[in-house]
């Protein structure tokens, strides 16, 4: 999986839990706490990204991506030592 298709999969995610987020047009600088979502959708966006690329890291590791493309390169580093 390279950034890109990480990047696409916390989009898809982030979409399923908040679905007012459907039509928005995610850039790599996005945040998602400023897009609205909450410490708890944070997780869940998180965590639904980790479970599909079969990538086991603590979430406390996630926590200093600012953006989403941030988060994208973080997982796709963590993914590569895989």
């Amino acid at each position: 999986m390279n950034k890109e298709d990480i990047f696409t999969l916390i989009t898809q995610n982030a979409r399923e839990i908040m679905p007012q987020l459907e039509s928005h047009e995610f850039q790599w600088t996005d945040s998602l706490r400023a897009l609205g979502a909450n410490s708890i959708d944070r997780s869940e966006i998180v965590m639904m990204t980790l479970e599909a690329m079969v990538l086991d890291i603590p979430l406390a590791e996630t926590i200093h991506a600012e953006n989403i493309g941030a988060l994208a390169a973080l997982l796709y580093e963590k993914s590569s030592g895989k």
